[in-house]
């Protein structure tokens, strides 16, 4: 590690109630010398709400790569930057990535504040198993895509937590519905530390319907935290018929192909057969 070199602190800001702030990252942003902002605008009127005037610099998804080597420069001379997002934690489906791993590979200082998240806020209010957890941000835009994201996570016993926008909840949703099955648990945390901060939990299509009945409903910033697939689930899911098959035919073909014939017969996912079949014949 350079000793002459600045420090690059990581700092978390509130996703809603300014009042989250911590000490620490005022006492920072007041020290630094330069702070990299998702959106300056954005940014600048939280600093502005604390009487804090820095230089801003753009760091944002679409020019990171280009400029972190350029904030690198500026920490190697000496100077203290601050790396803030729109709003919680740095990096939790924000920009950062890049410009962290090129400090690290030079020798920079990486020091994180802790704060507010999104994700972890939503989890420890929900209700859900919270011991063992998956974030995979944002789902894809297009239905194909998401659903096929949706297959590859279906089987997961642990929580999963996803961010979305108001625009394509309602979409979401009925590809959850479509992928994981309507009775699937799954809490909205919508709004969280705002005025409209909301968090409710219900199946799948049953939470699908509640929002479909008020546009209200379906607007600001939402953190979906889905429960992991149950053994007992798993076992629901199949038709004694179906089991009897997959026993059958195992006794006689390799169980990938035995799965795969008999999803085709019953109409049944191939993997989730392979895997019931793994684990209990």
């Amino acid at each position: 590690m350079n000793d002459l070199s600045g420090i690059l602190y990581i700092v978390a800001t509130p996703i809603g109630n300014l009042k989250d702030i911590t000490q620490r990252a005022l006492d920072t942003f007041s020290q630094v010398d330069l702070i990299a902002a998702e959106d300056t605008r954005h940014s600048g009127l939280l600093l502005s709400h604390y009487g804090i005037k820095k230089p801003f610099f753009a760091l944002h998804d679409h020019n990171e790569q280009e400029k972190a080597a350029v904030l690198v420069e500026k920490l190697k001379q000496g100077k203290h930057i601050a790396l803030i997002s729109d709003a919680g934690t740095p990096l939790i489906s924000d920009p950062g990535f890049h410009l962290v791993r090129q400090c690290r590979e030079a020798g920079i200082a990486v020091v994180p504040l802790p704060g507010a998240c999104a994700a972890i806020t939503a989890l420890c209010a929900s209700g859900i198993a919270s011991d063992r957890f998956c974030f995979e941000g944002f789902l894809p835009a297009k239905s194909k895509a998401r659903r096929d994201k949706l297959e590859k996570v279906a089987e997961e016993e642990r929580t999963l937590i996803f961010y979305e926008s108001t625009h394509r909840i309602l979409d979401t949703l009925a590809d959850m519905q479509e992928v994981l099955g309507e009775a699937r648990y799954v809490v909205l945390a919508r709004e969280l530390t705002k005025t409209w901060e909301t968090i409710v939990g219900d199946t799948v299509v049953n939470l699908r319907q509640w929002l479909s009945e008020d546009p209200n409903r379906t607007k600001g910033e939402m953190v979906l935290i889905v429960e992991g697939k149950t053994k007992q689930e798993s076992e629901a899911e199949f038709s004694p018929l179906a089991i009897k098959a997959l026993t059958l035919m195992a006794q006689e073909l390799p169980l990938k192909k035995a799965a795969a014939i008999v999803a085709e017969l019953y109409g049944y996912k191939k993997n989730a057969l392979y895997q019931f079949g793994l684990e209990n014949l």
